[in-house]
């Protein structure tokens, strides 16, 4: 076969339709790029960050047509509060930076950017003596924390977490509501506001009404129960005269006070508040049982059959490691809430069980008591989140053996009353006792 070379003025033609080409799409490229914004590059604080100035302006008119204003109207409120002149100094808890916060809540999701402590701060002044209601609240119960505020009459630290959607933003309008109608609210709801999209992170929002509390003991109770008896100016303020041991306990934080918990056996019974029994007495009267007969183990060490009877504190003898009773604590020199449990499931009794096993002891007041007002659950989404926190649990509370093994004993209280908890406990996991002997021989040899 001949082969033909190609001409001078063909490979002319050739290189003229390359470069022309090339300038073509060069030029396309240009003109899309002008009219488009680039493409964000990463992910910071649950948002997508832009490139430029100019392209954090184009993202947040997205936003706004988007309707995701809620850090918008916590800008304003915070504009709102300076207006009032209400500074740091008038709030005695001090705010925590972004830094500080990301370590405070290190295992959590997200948590370092969203908090916003006092986002409602209450106006009463409260005795540093009292106790403040440390609760967590979804904006479907934000009714109940109105019911609970104009009851208790007394200080509440409530978390209260909704998603930075469109609902969350019909959210807050709801909140915004409820707090200029309700002077119950108003002058004794503490509101710290978290605004992101990991949902369910119990423990970790237990944590934060815990931080911000205001007052020297908190009371870990969960919202949709009703406090039928008053107990701050009954039995607390008795306890010095008549219980000055237990006193002196709570104080140093070496005990906590158990409030027993109760549910009508038919759920339609506990629907109206107004009709809960608020004496010991008429509660005896009443179709009544301890709250989740069905799961025994959560609460059967408050002992209610001895409760009944009882006319003076008694002590919890009987633990379980799923006991969650409700309790009345020191805030400082307690256990914080295990963050790493997220969804249902172990989050409260983990918590309850690090509190016990750090040596506190859990004392049931005989007279006092609390009612679940009846509301519906999704046990689907329970039964799955369940059952993933019942592996994480066993894992749990062998780490909370070992680890509070070796800082009693380098702390030399693993020969006192303070260890006799996590003795007791921690020797129901096989092979503890073994392993924690040569613990103890390998760190007396250390020393």
């Amino acid at each position: 076969m001949i082969k033909i070379a190609p001409t001078k003025s063909i490979k002319y033609l050739l290189f003229i339709y390359v470069a022309g080409s090339l300038f073509y799409a060069t030029f396309h490229v240009l003109q899309l790029s002008q009219s488009n914004p680039p493409v964000p590059r990463h992910r910071s604080g649950g948002r997508i960050t832009p490139r430029s100035a100019n392209d954090e302006s184009m993202f947040q008119q997205q936003q706004q047509q988007q309707h995701v204003i809620i850090p918008t109207k916590i800008q304003q409120y915070n504009e709102h509060l300076e207006q009032k002149s209400l500074s740091q100094q008038q709030i005695q808890q001090p705010y925590l930076n972004a830094f500080m916060m990301s370590k405070v809540f290190y295992s959590s999701m997200g948590a370092s950017k969203n908090v916003q402590p006092y986002f409602f701060k209450s106006q009463a002044t409260h005795s540093k003596d009292d106790v403040t209601i440390s609760t967590l609240v979804t904006p479907n119960r934000f009714h109940v924390l109105a019911r609970l505020a104009s009851n208790y009459k007394g200080p509440i630290s409530a978390t209260i977490h909704i998603k930075n959607d469109e609902d969350g933003v019909d959210a807050l309008t709801e909140l915004n509501n409820l707090m200029e109608n309700s002077p119950s609210m108003q002058q004794h709801v503490d509101v710290h506001l978290i605004v992101d999209d990991y949902d369910r992170q119990f423990n970790m929002w237990r944590n934060v009404a815990k931080l911000f509390a205001q007052t020297e003991y908190i009371m870990m109770l969960d919202v949709d129960f009703h406090i039928c008896t008053d107990f701050r100016t009954t039995t607390l303020r008795q306890l010095p005269k008549r219980f000055p041991e237990l006193k002196q306990k709570l104080d140093s934080s070496h005990a906590a006070l158990v409030i027993p918990a109760f549910e009508y056996e038919d759920q339609k019974d506990g629907e109206d508040w107004r009709k809960f029994p608020t004496t010991k007495s008429k509660l005896m009267q009443e179709p009544i049982d301890m709250f989740h007969r069905a799961w025994t183990r959560g609460h059967g060490s408050t002992n209610y059959t001895h409760w009944y009877q009882a006319t003076e504190p008694y002590k919890v003898v009987d633990y379980n490691y799923s006991y969650e009773p409700y309790v009345i604590m020191k805030k400082e020199g307690t256990p914080w809430c295990d963050e790493r449990f997220i969804g249902y499931g172990a989050n409260k009794a983990a918590c309850l069980y690090e509190i016990y096993l750090s040596g506190m002891e859990y004392w049931v007041l005989p007279e006092d008591f609390i009612i679940h007002q009846t509301h519906h659950y999704p046990e689907q989404t329970r039964d799955k989140e369940r059952w993933y926190n019942r592996k994480l649990y066993t894992n749990f509370r062998e780490e909370l053996c070992l680890r509070y093994t070796r800082k009693m004993v380098a702390d030399e209280e693993w020969k006192t009353p303070r260890a006799d908890n996590l003795k007791t406990e921690c020797a129901k996991i096989k092979g503890f006792s073994t392993t924690v002997q040569k613990m103890i021989g390998d760190i007396q040899e250390e020393e």
